[in-house]
């Protein structure tokens, strides 16, 4: 008889800190998507549910789409959100009788007004609902707080090796065949996570240039060859949230429980530990940054800025303007930047034209920690609806919708404005308004990491901004924690 595998996505990225609560029209803002819909988006994608895709058509199953849910990484989810979406996916699975299997597409760091483990108590509402017979395969963000109850109410859990993220398609095909080999009557798989005493480390999950990440990476392969040992996966964790369980871990997908994965797990975790204070990428002010791109911008190389402490990937705003008035000063010529997340400047945008000039006061307006408005004039050089599929390497394929955009050209800065917050990881965030980065000597984009996918390859050099007074920063002494575990480092032990 064919099996029947319900496919679902719920995911959120929660900064605890952030000021933006993430509620329903967060969802419907950025994917909300459910049934046949879920085929047609994101068949041919590099995502999780085209991996889960690619797994029911190879082992003959029949593919049961319930919600895929995504809201731009921000503030807790609302406790309606969370149980509107959460409560689709459990009805999903037992519409029609209960499903053989479940593969989930989870972020691992979501935090909802009623619990701190958003992924935790769906799993476990799940189990409750359909059993401790079906298997439950999930897949996760390695910037997941992965806490016991996820290893409790899942079979199967496997993160992405990749940061940036360009394995999301090949990771959801790993899940999915151990949940088919688990229907096969073949493993019995448990899963087994394990936590150094750390907010933050292992390079932030960097696996871009030689580091701790890698290390841990090659580590992790080494121990899954062994017979009984599935899979291992090595999480960098998410640490702009204050919850007990924020920080690196370890998992390891073990054929039935084995005293033995829990050694294998510790000696990574020992490597995390010992390896707590390298970063391969050191911060840089905003006028180091300008004073990089004075020395050695130019066209067709570009320098790229990266302005990690305000990346809407990580819930920043995406509306800081220390980097912007750092760039506006300079008299920097060929600058592109974006995009700011301003729903007032695009709509006064749209309501001039291609060519008008308008009064602007760009960015600040989200929260104090932005800094204040650019005031300004600006030409608006391109207008638009938002909407494009993402180039890739990450997430080629997936459509993305920014809200009424524009182009506005400020002195010798050229900046791309929506109306909704995305990280700029992809070239399509400058060329849906026909700019092309190549064009210009300085790219300056919303992201500490993701970027480097789309950018690097073609820049001559990358400077990280990170001043330590946004919500995304890589400073965690910069933020007062109140529900962390104690003793944790960096505050309580060295």
């Amino acid at each position: 008889m064919t099996k029947r595998v319900l496919i679902a996505g719920f995911k959120h990225e929660t900064n605890t800190f952030s000021i933006l609560p993430t509620d329903i029209a967060s969802y419907r803002e950025r994917a909300l998507f459910s049934g046949a819909e879920v085929a047609d988006i994101f068949c041919d994608t590099n995502s999780e549910i085209a991996g889960f895709m690619d797994v029911a058509k190879r082992h003959g199953w029949q593919p049961c789409f319930s919600v895929v849910a995504d809201a731009s990484p921000s503030g807790r989810v609302t406790k309606a959100a969370y149980e509107e979406i959460t409560g689709r996916i459990l009805a999903d699975a037992v519409a029609d009788g209960p499903v053989d299997a479940v593969l989930l597409q989870l972020h691992g760091a979501m935090v909802a007004d009623h619990t701190d483990d958003g992924e935790g108590l769906l799993l476990r509402l799940l189990r409750q609902k359909l059993g401790p017979a079906v298997p439950i395969g999930a897949t996760l963000d390695l910037h997941a707080n992965v806490t016991d109850d996820m290893a409790r109410y899942a079979d199967v859990i496997i993160s992405y090796r990749t940061y940036p993220h360009v394995d999301q398609r090949e990771i959801a095909n790993e899940c999915g065949d151990l949940i088919a080999r688990t229907l096969a009557g073949e493993i019995a798989p448990v899963c087994t996570v394990r936590r150094p005493p750390m907010v933050a480390g292992i390079d932030l999950g960097r696996t871009t240039a030689p580091g701790p990440m890698r290390d841990a990476l090659a580590m992790a392969s080494t121990l899954s060859e062994k017979p009984t040992t599935l899979s291992v996966s090595v999480l960098a964790g998410f640490a702009a949230a204050d919850i007990p369980d924020v920080g690196p871990s370890v998992i390891v997908v073990g054929d039935g429980y084995d005293p033995a994965h829990r050694v294998e797990a510790d000696r990574i975790v020992s490597l995390i530990w010992q390896t707590r204070e390298i970063r391969t990428v050191e911060p840089s002010t905003s006028a180091e940054a300008v004073a990089v791109a004075q020395e050695k911008a130019q066209v067709g190389a570009p320098i790229v800025i990266a302005d990690a402490a305000d990346n809407p990937g990580g819930g920043g705003y995406g509306d800081s303007t220390r980097l912007l008035h750092a760039l506006f000063d300079s008299g920097l010529e060929r600058v592109a930047f974006g995009a700011f997340f301003d729903p007032e400047t695009a709509a006064a945008c749209h309501a001039a034209s291609v060519g008008s000039t308008v009064d602007l006061r760009l960015g600040g307006k989200v929260d104090a920690v932005s800094g204040p408005p650019l005031v300004a004039q600006g030409e608006v050089i391109a207008l638009g609806d938002g909407r494009f599929r993402l180039e890739g390497p990450m997430q080629a394929g997936v459509p993305i919708d920014m809200g009424p955009s524009a182009a506005v050209r400020i002195g010798g800065l050229d900046i791309v404005v929506a109306s909704r917050r995305y990280q700029n990881y992809d070239r399509m965030f400058f060329r849906s308004l026909g700019l092309e980065p190549q064009d210009y000597a300085v790219i300056a984009v919303k992201s500490s990491q993701h970027f480097r996918a789309a950018y690097a390859p073609g820049a001559s050099a990358v400077v990280m901004v990170d001043e330590g007074n946004g919500i995304t920063t890589t400073d965690v002494t910069s933020r007062t924690y109140e529900q962390v575990r104690r003793p944790v480092w960096p505050f309580d032990l060295s």
